[in-house]
């Protein structure tokens, strides 16, 4: 299945359970591991792990394959590995303190400050 039905069908899946705040984000130009991030909010421990299911379920309905899927136990963050894409399920305040639009962003800012930072780490070498 190519990266972009596998896309829909996570957000579709998303959507089915009401998640909020879905962000799609492409980070083939910085890791070879997978090609999207897909991070979502759930309100509550209970809506994070069915939304996580619902991934599961749809994506297997759809033919895909679903590696592995870690946090469900505590429900604040459930992240879903489907190969290509990797689904971050979050309550906000998890999402907002550990930021990952930030971390995989591949806005301008954000190069900038990369560069900067491994400047100066090699500078202090």
């Amino acid at each position: 299945m190519n990266t972009l039905k596998l896309q829909k069908i996570v957000v579709e899946a998303l959507e089915d359970v009401k998640a909020t705040d879905i962000e799609v984000i492409n980070v083939t130009k910085l890791t070879s591991l997978f090609d999207r991030v897909i991070i979502a909010s759930g309100s509550s421990n209970r809506q994070t792990r069915a939304l996580a299911n619902n991934v599961v379920v749809k994506v297997k309905e759809a033919g895909g394959e679903v590696l592995g899927t870690e946090g469900e136990d505590s429900g604040e963050w459930v992240l879903v590995d489907l190969g290509e894409i990797v689904v971050h399920i979050m309550q906000p305040a998890v999402r907002t303190y550990y930021n990952l639009e930030e971390l995989w962003s591949t806005t301008p800012a954000r190069r900038r400050k990369l560069i900067a930072d491994t400047e100066a780490a090699a500078q202090e070498e």
